[in-house]
């Protein structure tokens, strides 16, 4: 970390030169951090900014860091979007070092009314920070990133709007589709394991019970006791299936299905969900809407 503030330092030293050479290319400098962020903004801006995501597929962003490149590219930008609520809790110092050179950092979490949030003493901010599981949350948020853009670059901002509402759409879309699937799957059924977790959100808008080995934040570790617990809960409620997530190691899902099956009691993994990072870029789970439909076709085919 010490390196890294030093590079900071030097970095800054130079940060108005920097930011003259950057706007030669006429576009706007957009930084944001998860893979859900990136491809909201990439849906508004489209080929009107140019866009740099730091986290990629299978990034947990609760457990990562800046290093020199992504500082590099944050100095250069003129807006940068994150998710806020202490979702990237490694990355608040470097956004409030880049809120004080001037350069706007949008928390995307804010812009959600506190009675949207599902409170948490887990986060500093004291909500859980996985809002992209509300579609209703993902879609004020989308209308945030489409005020943001329309106001630091004016003059696209009819293309702003017109991207903007074109994936309202989709995700109105999205919504009326998968309440359609879930309603295939009886509510004494609908109650998702994972190995974190990140689908309250999710759990509220559909009516599932949702509970996660190692709580909100991946930075805590599950112990034996959290184990055994969610294994007997597992068999009083007859689960038939648990489920991985691709930015969490398996090996504690695993531990879990193990402890279910000594006591004679057989469970599934039903497949992996992409939690706090989509897919790989150029597949249907590497977009936010592909991700959803993804996931709830997993979770329903696994516990039907």
């Amino acid at each position: 970390m010490k390196k890294l503030s030093i590079f900071l330092l030097l970095t800054f030293t130079f940060f108005s030169c920097k930011k003259e050479v950057k706007n030669e290319n006429q576009k706007l400098n957009v930084v944001t951090t998860t893979s859900m962020i990136t491809d909201l903004v990439q849906n508004i801006g489209g080929d009107m900014i140019e866009l740099k995501g730091l986290m990629g597929s299978g990034v947990d962003p609760h457990l990562y860091k800046a290093s020199e490149g992504d500082v590099d590219k944050l100095i250069n930008a003129d807006i940068i979007f994150y998710n806020g609520l202490h979702l990237e809790g490694k990355l608040v110092e470097v956004f409030e070092k880049m809120k004080s050179q001037g350069i706007k950092t949008i928390p995307l979490g804010e812009s959600l009314e506190k009675s949207l949030l599902i409170s948490s003493d887990y986060f500093a901010s004291n909500y859980d920070p996985h809002i992209w599981f509300s579609i209703k949350n993902w879609k004020i948020v989308t209308k945030s990133v489409l005020k943001e853009l329309s106001i630091i670059d004016p003059k696209h901002a009819e293309v702003f709007k017109k991207n903007g509402e074109a994936y309202l759409s989709k995700l109105n879309d999205l919504e009326a589709k998968l309440k359609k699937i879930i309603s295939t799957l009886p509510k004494e059924k609908r109650i998702l394991v994972t190995a974190h977790d990140a689908f309250s959100y999710f759990g509220k808008a559909y009516d599932f019970n949702v509970v996660g080995l190692q709580g909100l934040s991946t930075t805590t570790e599950a112990g034996v006791q959290d184990v055994q617990k969610l294994a007997n809960f597992i068999i009083e409620k007859e689960v038939k299936a648990i489920f991985i997530e691709s930015s969490v190691p398996k090996r504690t899902i695993e531990a879990l299905q193990a402890a279910v099956q000594s006591r004679d009691h057989q469970v599934i993994i039903g497949g992996t969900l992409y939690s706090d990072a989509l897919g790989n870029p150029g597949t249907e789970e590497g977009t936010y809407i592909g991700m959803f439909a993804y996931n709830v076709n997993t979770i329903i085919n696994a516990l039907r």
